[in-house]
């Protein structure tokens, strides 16, 4: 038996797990990067982020009549570099086409793209899952093409173009130079598609970081992922009619997307009903996929070969050129960096869920050591973030800081409780450690007299421990150091007043 639930938006859905012990999921992804070229993909104009509307253009990217295109160079290397770290073959000749199509982003009412001959083709990329599993994913191709302008649709309630009063068009980014990965149909995973979707999306964001071709910030748009799914009886039956869900831009949505068109798919298929090739739109509010537009096969786009550029042709020097000067790559940095920071597996597996490697990294550059680096990250932080359920990387604190933090512990200044307090007021932003140190008078108290005047406090309060431990029972000093601990509000060294305590009994 089935179990189906209906979202609040009326949608039938079946359980997660039971749909996936019925059906087999399979999935594929388009991830889509920006390169971080200075100009676009065809014309001279700039890229610059957040400029004011339609002034990073140029006739080419506007698609005035009579604008011819010249290729970017840099954009070129940027991807053989981009296919040389996925293990892609590189094509000793490759072209551009037009592929056609009318929307009002497109000035051109076709984008310039690769087709049927990528820049770089038949490649795999090994993805560590959770719990340290390797998943090799298939990848057919990656090709250059420039990006659509952006649309504003203004009026109505959705923000898209239905009910809306007006659009708006902004083409500072149209002709940005995009690489676009598009993986085989990913088979086998099961159950674990979404974690799969997920892991190898943050991959392929960890390697174009390391390449240094794109800044890759997903919630600028410079990385986003168009996720197919299709379910079928078992793993031998043919693949099933697929949905493109588009523009997913964080790796929490790529795997919510999955699992809920897992779960919707599911329930269609269940109920004897026919899967609908469409594409969908994600939406992050309420985490559904909504219908966007039938989907369109190539042929609908009529691709030519475009007569305006020449084939590209990557001479063999300069691909080996490229590929003997590509960085360390994220999976082999990571094992070293765990062999130099001397992490077992689950310790190092679990800063890499966090997406922490880069913070504990510059953390342990500005002084700490890589146990307390760790131990920040993966602690009160990891807690916070989880709290206000953002990414590590979005907390307001820097590596730096958490390095001045523990730099304040080790010089003795604040113990392990006290430095909770100063992060907590970093986070709360009054400050740089030292600043919240000061501000909020928290220093260890380190004058011996004053912690002489507190234990003699608490020895007079409890003379009856004071004297089993000078009949030699050493467990009840505990509660004359609590005593002073609590008198000095947690500010005072525990092993200091330990030593106090024990030579003013001793003494007495």
């Amino acid at each position: 038996m089935t179990a189906h639930t209906t979202h609040a938006t009326g949608v039938e859905l079946v359980d997660y797990d039971d749909a996936v012990v019925r059906f087999d999921p399979v999935i594929g992804i388009e991830v889509h990067v920006e390169l971080g070229t200075r100009t676009k993909m065809f014309d001279s104009a700039e890229q610059v982020f957040g400029a004011e509307p339609n002034t990073a253009v140029t006739p080419v990217s506007l698609g005035l009549p009579g604008a011819l295109p010249v290729v970017n160079g840099t954009a070129v290397e940027y991807a053989l570099r981009i296919g040389l770290a996925l293990n892609c073959q590189i094509a000793e000749t490759c072209r551009f086409a037009r592929k056609n199509y009318f929307y009002p982003d497109v000035p051109k009412n076709f984008q310039t793209s690769q087709y049927d001959e990528p820049i770089a083709f038949e490649g795999h990329l090994d993805v560590e899952l959770q719990d340290g599993t390797i998943f090799r994913v298939e990848i057919e191709r990656a090709h250059l093409e420039e990006d659509a302008g952006k649309n504003t649709h203004v009026g109505g309630v959705t923000g898209r173009i239905h009910g809306a009063e007006y659009s708006l068009v902004d083409y500072n980014r149209a002709g940005i130079p995009l690489v676009e990965i598009v993986t085989k149909p990913i088979t086998g995973a099961g159950a674990r598609a979404p974690e799969v979707a997920s892991a190898y999306v943050r991959s392929l964001r960890d390697i174009f970081r390391t390449l240094g071709v794109s800044q890759a910030r997903m919630e600028r748009g410079n990385v986003r992922a168009d996720v197919n799914l299709s379910l079928r009886p078992t793993p031998e039956s043919p693949l099933g009619t697929r949905t493109e869900t588009k523009n997913v831009n964080s790796f929490r949505s790529v795997e919510r997307a999955v699992r809920y068109e897992v779960s919707r798919q599911a329930a269609i298929l269940a109920s004897g009903g026919t899967v609908v090739q469409e594409t969908r739109h994600w939406h992050e509010d309420t985490g559904i996929t909504t219908p966007g537009r039938v989907k369109s096969d190539a042929e609908d786009y009529r691709y030519f070969p475009e007569p305006d550029l020449v084939p590209i042709a990557p001479s063999r020097e300069w691909v080996e050129a490229i590929r003997a000067s590509l960085p360390e790559m994220p999976a082999a940095r990571r094992a070293r960096l765990q062999q130099d920071w001397d992490y077992s597996d689950l310790e190092m597996r679990d800063v890499v869920n966090a997406g922490a490697i880069e913070l504990v990294e510059a953390t342990i550059a500005a002084g700490s050591t890589p146990a307390a680096a760790r131990k920040w990250w993966m602690g009160e932080l990891a807690r916070t973030a989880k709290t206000t359920d953002v990414e590590l990387e979005q907390l307001p604190i820097t590596p730096a800081q958490v390095g001045e933090l523990q730099a304040l512990v080790d010089a003795g200044r604040i113990n392990d409780k006290l430095a909770r307090q100063v992060l907590e007021g970093v986070l709360a932003g009054q400050g740089s450690p030292e600043e919240v140190l000061v501000a909020r008078g928290l220093e260890v108290v380190s004058d011996d007299g004053v912690l002489l005047a507190a234990v003699d406090e608490a020895l007079a309060a409890q003379p009856d421990v004071a004297a089993k431990v000078r009949g030699g029972n050493l467990g009840p000093v505990g509660a004359i150091i609590g005593a002073v601990m609590k008198a000095t509000r947690g500010q005072a060294d525990a092993a200091r007043v330990r030593e106090l305590v024990l030579e003013r009994i001793t003494q007495s």
